[in-house]
Parts: structure tokens; sequence; C-alpha cells
């Protein structure tokens, strides 16, 4: 089930410390699919319940506002969580990381960057200029960040919802596999 899903009369999971399980229990399998292996954080959600709150502590750097300041927990905490995930994956850089500091933090930093200056963000040891495709392959980045981005509004309800997330990411993997591979 993804993080924003619900199926018939089904409980919701909130994993309200994504990195945590992102970063230490994630499993990947022979597809290089990802599987959560610890609930240990988890909060469940009824279909009366889509909102709860609490009292459990986060990474920070990842927290949501509203979980933040209100504890408000909803699957939109985890959609925010996501979001940063996405960003640290693709710039090799932690929201903790000492450059953050003031009013600049990871995705203020990867929002200045976009359209114009995405290249001054990304990982280099995923895309250098002289990559084959790289035209192609950093306006796939670029989306990413912009899907991330839009993971992180600050109002969660303006928050992508996971099913638009798990599609745009379907798409920019299909976009990769169209392109001609090149033996080096």
């Amino acid at each position: 089930m993804h993080l924003s899903e619900r199926k018939n009369n089904s409980m919701l999971i909130i994993y309200a410390n994504l990195p945590f399980y992102c970063l230490q229990s994630l499993l990947l399998d022979e597809n290089m699919v990802a599987h959560v292996s610890d609930f240990g954080m988890t909060k469940f959600l009824d279909e009366e319940n889509s909102v709860l709150h609490t009292k459990t502590l986060a990474t920070l750097g990842y927290l949501a506002p509203e979980y933040g300041l209100e504890g408000q927990v909803s699957t939109r905490v985890d959609v925010y969580s996501f979001g940063i995930v996405l960003m640290e994956t693709f710039s090799r850089m932690k929201p903790s990381d000492e450059m953050f500091e003031d009013d600049l933090s990871l995705k203020s930093w990867i929002e200045e960057s976009l359209p114009n200056a995405t290249t001054q963000v990304i990982d280099a040891n995923l895309l250098g200029r002289q990559d084959e495709h790289f035209n192609e392959k950093l306006e796939c980045i670029s989306v990413i960040f912009k899907l991330a981005l839009s993971c992180c509004a600050k109002c969660p309800r303006d928050r992508t919802n996971m099913k638009d997330v798990v599609a745009t990411l379907q798409k920019i993997k299909r976009q990769i596999k169209m392109m001609p591979r090149f033996e080096t």
C-alpha cells in the first residue's frame, strides 16, 4: 500500500519518521523494490480518523511543519518526508548539513536552483556534463526535484498525493529506459 492510499475498510499506515525507515530499515528485493522492514514508530489510522495528534519525535529536517509544531500526523506527513528524502538522494546533501543555517534549508536550496542552476545541486556522482544524454537526464532529475518540492508544500492539502508521486516516478523511469545505452 502506498503511503496515502486506502483500500476497502483498511487501515492507513503512517510511518511518521520516514527517513529513519529509509536509512535504517529499508530492504531491496531482487527487482530493487523497496520494502520497509521495521514498523516500530508507525501510526495506524482507520476510516474515522484521517489525522492523529501525537508527541512522537521524528528526525529534524524531515519533519512536516504540522507534525513538528502541532504533533499532527496524517499521510501528508509522510509525503513531506518523502520529498525531503528525494532531495537528499539526488543532491547527496542531508537537511542537517552545516551549510543549511538561518533561512537556508535543503528545500530552499533546491527551490532556488530550479530551473536554471539545477546542475549545481545534483550529486556529481549521478550526473556530469560528460555523460551521454546529459540534457535528457538533467530534465529527468529536474522533474524529480520539482516533484520533491511539491511533496514538501508547507500546507498539507497542497502536497502531491503518493499516487501521483508514484505515477510521475514511473513515467521518469520509462523515459530513462528508452534512452539508448552506449558501451564504454
